[in-house]
């Protein structure tokens, strides 16, 4: 018996005991094929799940190295029925291949007759599948090629996708170095610079593979990553962002790094409708409907492109899933800082964008100085006697509106809001009236979904310039916005519970500072109410990238 930190248990759970010397190397170990589920103090417990060994095999983690990494790090003996179900799940993987063939085009592959006849005979499959070749060979339709995908991977059996590419139209791109004198928007000085590691590794990786998702923390450089992967294409590209302020900084990003200019990129969005090499798109224009269709959906089908990037990959809305399934035929390149999606779709970008290519834990780059270390604190506070008989007598539907945006809570916020003064300091929350109220009292101005995108770029430049000290945000600044010089968060209320959320809002601070100061990432949570339940859950994805909260009374 070893004395390690991990119990492997047959209904596939692990508990990794944290205060083990090996806990660290164990945890980076498991995450390349285990979900983290719950993360008390001194058990963290993780689920197999078939996608999760079906990445890790995507990944070239081989069901050999995921044994060996379970039977190395486990205190008792692995259940031998535990070791075959994953070696036989993992099995599964690439038993089905798409490939293509001069004569017939594209095609699906077996070494497995039974396989292919099972799915071949599968009610929703056969429609999209041509006669059969030869025992091993069936034509596919190659307009169902994402649609094959995604109904094999329902079926248990993900297809290795080795169809290749369309190269796309061909566009010279290089990324530059740029010189000793050159300097950001924020005044800081960019000088010569190159890929970090970790970057190289996750484009060499992706481009491997030839699509698929690549995940990087906040401040990580996802958008150099993205540029790095253009300039490897050469070709055409359309990038997918969140809103029309990302779609700028991407821009901006782009004409820094590359040898891009001005007049190749194009912005389409509600303000402009360009169409240049590189095409930068919002997913609200993309899914906006007229009369049932969704007329700028022809964006993606109706130009040449050689690459697409989806920035933000895990809020991918279902109409670009749907024409994700069309796209098969062009390299797709999904950027995230985490995999994580509260609808449950996460089968969808594996079978649709492609499995994933490259994960770096975030305490690995904190340790390498590329991201700021951070301080999560969890403040909690009381309600008043009136309010805690309020939230009692309500409706389930309206509890967590109530002990969100507690009164106590605005008062804490002013007080952390003093202890922090001097510092970059934003306030986070979901609730627009809350947010009002903090902005008048803190004399802070205020973005939310109303603000136009000038008046927004504006408020962002002046407090990357530290014109402006504090910032009230709501969730339209969860995304994609580069606001390097913020060293402190508070988060007032969030969407219930929602992990991928948690770490878009950390990863606001993750940017790292020019004196190599720790970020503070503070949460205010309302003591015995619903707060604490969602709060708890939303934790969920911090303890797995291995920040651990502290709690403290409220000052």
């Amino acid at each position: 018996m070893n004395d390690g930190p991990l119990i492997v248990q047959s209904d596939k759970t692990i508990l990794l005991e944290i205060g083990h010397p090996q806990a660290t190397e164990a945890r980076h170990a498991i995450a390349a094929f285990a979900e983290l589920e719950r993360a008390p103090e001194h058990m963290h417990s993780y689920r197999l799940t078939p996608l999760g060994l079906w990445n890790a095999r995507a990944a070239g983690l081989d069901a050999e190295q995921v044994l060996d990494t379970l039977l190395r790090y486990s205190r008792f003996p692995v259940p031998h029925p535990l070791l075959i179900d994953i070696a036989e799940i993992m099995s599964r993987y690439g038993r089905l291949r798409l490939e293509k063939d001069p004569v017939h085009g594209l095609v699906m592959r077996t070494t497995d007759f039974p396989i292919l006849e099972e799915v071949m005979h599968a009610k929703k499959i056969a429609p999209l599948l041509g006669p059969l070749i030869d025992a091993q060979t069936v034509v596919v339709h190659s307009s169902q090629r994402g649609e094959l995908k995604a109904l094999l991977l329902k079926a248990g059996w993900p297809a290795e996708d080795l169809a290749g590419y369309v190269d796309g139209t061909p566009h010279p791109i290089t990324l530059t170095a740029g010189d000793a004198d050159a300097v950001d928007s924020t005044g800081a000085s960019l000088g010569a610079w190159s890929l970090r590691p970790y970057q190289a590794m996750a484009v060499e990786n992706f481009w491997a593979g030839g699509s698929g998702v690549i995940v990087l923390p906040c401040g990580a450089g996802k958008t150099i990553v993205g540029a790095a992967a253009m300039a490897v294409s050469g070709t055409t590209t359309l990038i997918l962002v969140t809103n029309t302020v990302s779609a700028r900084q991407w821009k901006a990003e782009l004409l820094r790094r590359t040898s891009l200019t001005e007049a190749e990129i194009g912005e389409y969005s509600g303000a402009a409708k360009e169409v240049r090499p590189v095409t930068i798109a919002t997913y609200q224009v993309l899914t906006t409907r007229r009369g049932g269709l969704y007329p700028h959906l022809e964006l993606l089908n109706d130009n040449d492109w050689g690459l697409i990037i989806y920035d933000e990959v895990h809020l991918l809305p279902a109409p670009i899933f749907r024409m994700s399934a069309d796209l098969q035929a062009r390299r797709r390149l999904g950027l995230t800082a985490t995999l994580v999606r509260e609808d449950g779709r996460e089968g969808e970008v594996f079978s649709l964008i492609g499995p994933k290519r490259y994960d770096a834990p975030w305490k690995d780059i904190e340790a390498q100085g590329y991201i700021a270390p951070a301080d999560c604190i969890e403040v909690r506070i009381d309600l008043p006697a009136d309010e805690r008989m309020t939230y009692a007598m309500a409706d389930d539907s309206q509890k967590y509106r109530l002990c969100a945006t507690s009164e106590s809570k605005t008062d804490v916020v002013e007080k952390l809001a003093a202890q922090h003064a001097g510092e970059q300091l934003l306030v986070i929350g979901q609730y627009i009236d809350q947010l009002d109220e903090i902005s008048e009292r803190l004399h802070a101005p205020l973005i939310k979904g109303e603000t136009s995108v000038k008046r927004r770029q504006q408020l962002f430049e002046e407090f990357r310039q530290g014109i402006i000290k504090t910032l009230v945000v709501s969730k339209v600044a969860n995304f994609s916005i580069d606001l390097p010089e913020a060293s402190v968060a508070i988060q007032v209320s969030g969407s219930f519970g929602s992990r991928q959320e948690e770490a878009q809002r950390l990863g606001r601070l993750m940017r790292p500072k020019e004196d190599g100061r720790t970020a503070t990432f503070y949460t205010l949570v309302a003591r015995d109410t619903v707060d604490a339940d969602f709060a708890a859950k939303r934790q969920r994805f911090l303890a797995e990238q291995g920040y651990a909260y502290r709690i403290i009374d409220a000052p």
